[in-house]
């Protein structure tokens, strides 16, 4: 039986998934997906000071994951060079320092993530998380399909594309902040290619990817969850979720494509 803050932790993942699900549509139209694994090291220089230090690995990584959005979409604009170029940069940088600042006990920790229960206040600090994301989304959905079809066209009805890249990239190092207590530095990211490239897989309009999207993120994080509750409860649930998501992935390519 789940003690309350196991139950904490288990809801926020499926939360974590739904967001995950939705910011990954939006990275596979904007050909940003393997950006996602690259932005979610960010966070590793972050982590290690705080397993050198003794203090909370999220907020570490919290702090070096916006700097460095912050540090791409600055060099975007003043270099001319596209985002996954920048976010290549800044990349190969973190791995190097969080890997030299990281303890060699905790490293696993870092990249891999392990499953912990939550306390009510981070619960709650990780749903509002969530809620911020959905709504940004949301928010933003026709501006950022005005953007990936017609650059041009949204320029010329007022939307400002610097910053709507900048809102996106926040958005979107968020959603991978909220997978870092359980995927990781190295699998949280996979959480949002997985799910959108099986979603794209299987929906023929953009409602249905979107929601495709979603339920495969959630359907792979439930049963990465069953697997290590009922057969493997030594391991942490972040690989077992990916690799039900590259499964889930696997089973979608045997859907002809109409």
């Amino acid at each position: 039986m789940t003690s309350p803050g196991e139950s904490y932790a288990i809801v926020l993942a499926l939360l974590f998934a739904v967001a995950a699900g939705l910011v990954g549509s939006f990275a596979l139209m904007k050909r940003m997906l393997l950006a996602s694994d690259v932005i979610s090291h960010v966070a590793l220089p972050g982590v290690g000071l705080a397993f050198l230090f003794g203090f909370n690995p999220l907020l570490g990584g919290a702090t070096t994951l916006f700097l460095g959005t912050l540090l791409i979409w600055q060099l975007e604009k003043k270099t001319g060079l596209a985002t996954d170029a920048m976010i290549g940069v800044v990349f190969a940088a973190s791995v190097a320092i969080g890997a030299a600042l990281t303890p060699r006990e905790d490293l696993e920790e870092a990249l891999f993530g392990r499953f912990q229960a939550l306390s009510l206040h981070a619960f709650l600090l990780g749903a509002v998380a969530v809620f911020v994301i959905l709504c940004v989304m949301f928010r933003c959905k026709e501006q950022l399909l005005l953007s990936l079809f017609s650059p041009e066209l949204a320029a010329a009805t007022s939307v400002r594309l610097n910053r709507l890249n900048l809102i996106f990239l926040l958005t979107f190092s968020l959603t991978v902040l909220v997978g870092l207590r359980f995927m990781g530095a190295l699998l949280a990211g996979a959480l949002v290619i997985l799910p959108a490239t099986t979603g794209r897989r299987l929906a023929g309009s953009l409602s249905h990817f979107l929601i495709a999207s979603c339920l495969v993120s959630v359907a792979a994080t439930g049963v990465g969850f069953l697997i290590t509750a009922v057969a493997l409860p030594r391991v942490s649930p972040g690989p077992i979720v990916v690799i039900v998501s590259a499964l889930f992935f696997a089973l979608s390519l045997l859907r002809k494509a109409g």
